[in-house]
């Protein structure tokens, strides 16, 4: 099982990107997705949530506005369009996936995003992919 993310690059401030997430040896049914982000020096931060169908999406106060999470079961990819992009939202940008069927103690899927669950509760991760941000 594998995570790949993808539509990295450098972007100046105002600017678009718009990062993928796809899988690899599993399909992404029957789980949550997190995107998170780690600028230089800083912790994993957690920006959006996307819960399994139906699960509704849930967004940082730093991004709210300006990111978009969505999933495509048919392509088994996630996405994060960002816009009215800063320079602080420069960082390695990570997607993961959190296993609906996990006891974890959350209500459901939109529970589990909106309670901003920790790092170590998704399963799998990407390798991670840069956004540079200039100003």
């Amino acid at each position: 099982a594998q995570l790949v993310e993808s539509g990295g690059g450098v972007v100046q401030a105002g600017g678009s990107l718009r990062l993928s997430c796809a899988a690899s040896g599993f399909t992404f049914g029957g789980y949550n997705i997190g995107w998170f982000r780690q600028a230089p020096g800083k912790d994993l931060e957690g920006v959006s949530c996307i819960g399994d169908i139906d699960g509704g999406a849930y967004y940082a106060d730093t991004v709210k506005g300006r990111l978009t999470i969505s999933r495509d079961t048919a392509k088994n990819s996630v996405y994060l369009q960002m816009s009215g992009l800063r320079p602080e939202d420069t960082g390695v940008y990570y997607c993961a996936a959190s296993s609906v069927w996990l006891p974890r103690g959350y209500i459901d899927s939109a529970d589990f995003c909106r309670q901003r669950p920790q790092p170590s509760e998704y399963d799998y991760w990407g390798q991670g992919i840069q956004v540079t941000v200039s100003s």
